[in-house]
């Protein structure tokens, strides 16, 4: 799905959201210069897989959290983690970087990807890229969770420290 089908997709699934474009923005640093009408609810995505290569996840969680892999992996039980190659990213996903997005599991036609949403977001707004780094949609989290499990993908809320 590109930016305008998954507008239409949201749309024909009857999921509110809210769009706003900008630049195009290629890291949270960059996303700091775009006037965001929800910046405290703006989503980092990391994009990473175990040492096996056969385990991918998509590790969501608010935009100026840093996240310790090795922490999360023992609170996981999952084996060592690393960054995807972003030929994963395009083969799984089809993204590029710059553009990760909890959005982008709605093109994981085999369900690879694991999605670890930051409990931080449960009953909130979340703004996450439109598969486009181009925008934002901001929509509730609880809604993006049920979507991307109604997909097929395991998906969870998690603490993460």
């Amino acid at each position: 799905m590109n930016k305008e089908e998954t507008y239409q997709y949201l749309t024909e699934q009857r999921i509110p959201y809210e769009v706003t474009e900008h630049k195009a923005v290629f890291n949270m640093a960059e996303l700091d210069s775009v006037e965001l009408p929800y910046p405290e609810w703006n989503a980092k995505n990391l994009f990473v897989r175990d040492d096996k290569k056969k385990n991918y996840y998509l590790i969501t969680v608010k935009g100026n959290k840093r996240v310790d892999l090795k922490a999360f992996r023992k609170q996981h039980g999952l084996r060592a983690l690393s960054f995807a190659s972003s030929d994963d990213l395009f083969a799984i996903m089809g993204l590029l970087p710059g553009s990760v997005t909890p959005l982008g599991i709605l093109n994981d036609t085999e369900q690879r990807v694991h999605f670890y949403l930051d409990s931080e977001f449960a009953g909130n707004k979340i703004g996450v890229h439109p598969n486009d780094n181009t925008a934002t949609i901001w929509m509730q989290a609880d809604d993006l969770m049920e979507m991307i499990q109604k997909h097929g993908n395991e998906a969870n809320f998690t603490d993460i420290q």
